[in-house]
């Protein structure tokens, strides 16, 4: 249990850390007018993109989509399109999901407590509790890998931060620190010192604000941490697909929902024994995602029978493509990059 003196100390810290943010705020649109739907946005773009990658990007599917109505009314292929480039595009498909739940279930309006936007798609305790703070002063710690390492380095706590608990621990130590009328400055604060000076290699201790009350810089130990012993297990994955093309046509068919690469295009992953004596290509390509290292062989196929081609189409509900509009669709990086290389004339581009 705290002392009082214990948790004077914590909050003096987090105080400090929020006078730093007022002064040092890297200027962001989405911090502009702090509305729920572009925190939201800004957020889901950012869970796996640095802020330098993923500006252009926010302010493009913003343009777009500028509220929850735009998001809601577009279509899944609309959607999946603007999402280019981001990868992880299960992202997108929640976020048109949780589109339509707030028009169905919150009347259009978005929620506006850590509960209730807790509840859409896609969204977890973090981008859950940095909205809930931001928007609705609502006192959430925002607890993400920026909080781990910042934390954890400030107290040289060894608390594993692989360990299922970790979550609710450092919570707690956040609660702690939080100034009770500064929720969303606070998490905001935690936010940039994690990406700007408390990096996780080759950190600016010296320009930190709090780095005379970080136990680690003054030990000298900041290396050591957060400790984490569990390590994601990748697998590896082999895939083969069949680039068949007639003329300046070629065959897609959209993934489900299910696995990687949900309701990305695709091209087909079999093709009559016969066809295989067409092939005029392979390539072996190696792409790596979060959890799988994947080696994948695409094999392009010229056929030249516009009727043959038209009958495996038709037979196997694969989409006809042409070349010059193929950009209209989203495809995996790896495929979209064979596509590109192989397709003439220049292949046209994104209508941003």
């Amino acid at each position: 249990m705290k002392t009082n003196k214990q948790n004077a100390d914590f909050l003096h810290i987090g105080k400090k850390l929020v006078k730093w943010y007022d002064r040092n705020a890297r200027p962001l649109p989405w911090r502009e007018n702090r509305h729920p739907y572009n925190i939201w946005i800004s957020e889901i773009v950012l869970q796996q993109t640095q802020v330098k990658q993923g500006l252009g990007h926010y302010l493009r599917f913003i343009e777009r989509f500028p509220d929850v109505q735009a998001l809601h009314s577009a279509h899944e292929d609309e959607v999946l399109l603007y999402w280019k480039g981001l990868g992880y595009y299960s992202r997108a498909i929640n976020l048109h999901r949780a589109a339509h739940q707030i028009a169905e279930e919150f009347s259009g309006n978005f929620p506006d407590n850590y509960k209730d936007i807790l509840q859409l798609k896609g969204i977890g305790k973090y981008t859950a509790a940095a909205i809930a703070s931001i928007c609705f002063e609502e006192k959430t710690p925002a607890v993400d890998g920026n909080f781990y390492r910042v934390l954890s380095r400030i107290f040289a706590d060894n608390f594993d931060i692989s360990d299922s608990k970790a979550f609710q621990y450092f919570s707690d130590l956040a609660i702690l620190m939080m100034p009770e009328d500064q929720p969303g400055e606070f998490n905001q604060a935690v936010m940039d010192i994690g990406s700007e000076i408390c990096k996780p290699k080759n950190p600016l201790c010296g320009e930190c604000p709090v780095n005379d009350d970080c136990i680690a810089f003054r030990t000298g130990s900041i290396s050591q941490f957060p400790v984490k012993t569990k390590k994601t297990k990748v697998s590896d994955l082999s895939l083969t697909y069949f680039f068949v093309k007639n003329k300046n046509q070629f065959l897609i068919k959209q993934r489900d929902s299910d696995f990687i690469w949900k309701k990305l295009y695709e091209f087909p992953m079999s093709v009559p024994e016969k066809w295989k004596d067409y092939i005029i290509n392979s390539k072996q390509i190696t792409h790596k995602l979060t959890h799988k290292n994947l080696l994948i062989e695409i094999n392009t196929i010229e056929i030249e029978s516009e009727k043959e081609f038209l009958n495996f189409a038709k037979d196997q509900n694969y989409i006809i493509v042409d070349e010059k509009l193929a950009d209209e669709k989203s495809f995996p990086k790896p495929l979209e990059n064979y596509y590109k290389t192989i397709s003439a004339p220049k292949l046209g581009l994104l209508p941003f």
